[in-house]
C-alpha cells in the first residue's frame, strides 16, 4: 500500500516542486503577469499569452518548456547532444515536445516577427503621421536607449552581438527584438524576448514613471491644437488618400536600397499597410492580415516566449541583467525623446508638448493612449493622441531600421 501511495505521489508534481522550490517564484511571476494582463489590462493580447505560457512551462513533468539551444544549435537530449537545426520537426516534436515545435519551427526560424510586422501594418494609419510629419523626427530621437545600452552593455562584458540584441528591447517593439535576437544572439532569445513584451505590456506604468522626472506640469500643459492656431502649418495635403498609398511604397523602396537587412520587417510592414489603403480591392487580404493570420501568430508567439521563462533560463544572473538592461534601454527611450524635445522648444516659437517625445516607440497605439491620458489630467481639453501617433508611428519604422543597423554591422 505504501508503495502504491508513494508512486502516486511521484506522478505528481509535488515532489519536483518539494525539491525545487524555484518552481514557485516562476508561479507567482505568471500570476502578476495574468494579473497584469486581466485586470489592469496591459496589453492583454500578449501578456496574457506570455503569462499562461509561463505557468505551462514550469510545470514539472509537463514538458511544455522550451529547451535553448546554445550558440552553436546544441541541445542535450537524454544526455546525447544533438543539434536542433538538424533535427527533423517530427523529432522535435516527439522528443521535446510541442511547444519546442511551435518554437523552434516558427520563433527561432525568424518566420513570425515578419508576420506580425505585416498584421500591425495592416492595423496601423500612417495618416497622423503624414499630416504632422515634423513631429515624426521624435521617433528617431527615441531609439536612444539602443544604442546607449549596446554601449554600456559591451563595457559590462557581453559581446557586441549580444549587447545589441540587449539595447534593441530599447525599440519597445518585440518583433523587432526577437528578429535581430535571432539574427546576432539567438541563444539569449528567451530572456530578451520575455524583457521586450513585458516592458511593452508595462507602457502605462513606465511612461509616466519618465515623464514624471524630467518634464514639469507647465511643459505638460502645452496645448498642440493652440500651437497650430497661433503657428498654422503652410503645407497642405491636397490628397491624403494616393499619398497613403504610394507612403508604404516609397519607404519600402527607400529602406531597402540603404538598409536592405531591415527589409523582412519594414517591407512586411509597408504590405499590410498598403493592402489596407488600397481598399475594396484587397480587402479580403487585409481583413486576413489584420485577423485571423495576425490573431493565430500572436497566439503562438505569446505562448512559446512565455514557456521559453523556465527556471533554468530565468532564474541566473544572465537573465536578470538582461532585465535591468532592458528598463534601463526602454527608459532611456523614452528620456531620449523627451530632452529632444525640450531641445527644438527652445530654438522654436511653436512649442511641442514633451508627451509627444516620450511616444517615439514602437509600443502602437498604447503609447499614444497613456500620453494622452497624461495630458488630460492637466488640461481636460488638451487632446494630443493624433500628435503622439505621429512619433508613435514614426517610432515603428525607427526601431525596425535601427535594428537592420545593428545586423548589418555585426551580422
Amino acid at each position: 500500500m505504501n508503495d502504491i501511495f508513494d508512486n502516486l505521489y511521484q506522478m505528481t508534481a509535488f515532489s519536483n516542486i518539494i525539491a525545487e522550490p524555484q518552481f514557485l517564484i516562476m508561479y507567482v511571476i505568471a500570476f502578476i503577469l495574468l494579473y497584469l494582463g486581466i485586470k489592469k489590462q496591459y496589453e492583454p493580447l500578449l501578456l496574457i499569452p506570455i503569462a499562461f505560457g509561463v505557468l505551462l512551462a514550469n510545470f514539472p513533468g509537463g514538458e511544455m518548456g522550451v529547451i535553448q539551444a546554445d550558440e552553436n544549435g546544441m541541445i542535450e537530449i537524454n544526455g546525447v547532444m544533438k543539434n536542433i537545426w538538424e533535427m527533423p520537426l517530427h523529432d522535435i516534436a516527439h522528443e521535446l515536445g510541442l511547444m519546442n515545435f511551435i518554437y523552434y519551427m516558427l520563433i527561432k526560424t525568424g518566420f513570425l516577427p515578419p508576420i506580425i510586422f505585416m498584421g500591425v501594418g495592416a492595423l496601423t494609419d500612417f495618416g497622423p503621421m503624414l499630416r504632422n510629419l515634423r513631429l515624426s523626427i521624435f521617433g528617431a530621437a527615441a531609439q536612444l536607449g539602443i544604442f546607449t545600452v549596446l554601449l554600456v552593455a559591451i563595457l559590462m562584458g557581453f559581446t557586441p552581438k549580444e549587447a545589441a540584441s540587449l539595447g534593441i528591447i530599447g525599440g519597445a517593439d518585440g518583433p523587432t527584438a526577437i528578429f535581430t535576437t535571432i539574427k546576432l544572439a539567438p541563444h539569449l532569445l528567451g530572456p530578451i524576448a520575455i524583457a521586450a513584451y513585458s516592458y511593452m505590456a508595462l507602457v502605462p506604468v513606465i511612461i509616466p514613471l519618465v515623464v514624471k522626472l524630467l518634464c514639469s506640469k507647465k511643459e505638460l500643459s502645452i496645448n498642440m491644437k493652440e500651437q497650430e492656431k497661433k503657428f498654422p502649418s503652410t503645407t497642405e495635403i491636397k490628397n491624403l488618400r494616393v499619398l497613403k498609398i504610394i507612403f508604404p511604397i516609397a519607404v519600402t523602396t527607400v529602406v531597402a536600397l540603404f538598409v536592405p537587412s531591415a527589409v523582412p520587417l519594414i517591407g512586411m510592414l509597408m504590405f499590410g499597410n498598403l493592402i489596407k489603403e488600397v481598399g475594396n480591392s484587397t480587402s479580403r487580404l487585409f481583413d486576413a492580415a489584420s485577423n485571423s493570420i495576425m490573431n493565430a501568430a500572436t497566439i503562438f508567439l505569446g505562448l512559446s516566449v512565455g514557456a521559453t521563462m523556465t527556471t533554468e533560463a530565468f532564474l541566473n544572473l544572465t537573465t536578470i541583467g538582461i532585465v535591468i538592461g532592458g528598463f534601463l534601454a526602454f527608459a532611456l527611450s523614452i528620456a531620449g525623446g523627451i530632452i529632444f524635445v525640450k531641445i527644438f522648444n527652445l530654438f522654436s516659437k511653436k512649442k511641442i508638448n514633451p508627451l509627444i517625445g516620450a511616444t517615439g516607440l514602437s509600443a502602437v497605439p498604447m503609447a499614444s493612449r497613456v500620453a494622452n491620458e497624461i495630458a488630460l489630467k492637466y488640461d481636460p481639453k488638451n487632446h494630443v493622441l493624433q500628435y503622439c501617433m505621429a512619433s508613435n508611428i514614426s517610432g515603428v519604422i525607427g526601431s525596425a531600421v535601427a535594428a537592420g543597423v545593428l545586423i548589418s554591422f555585426l551580422g
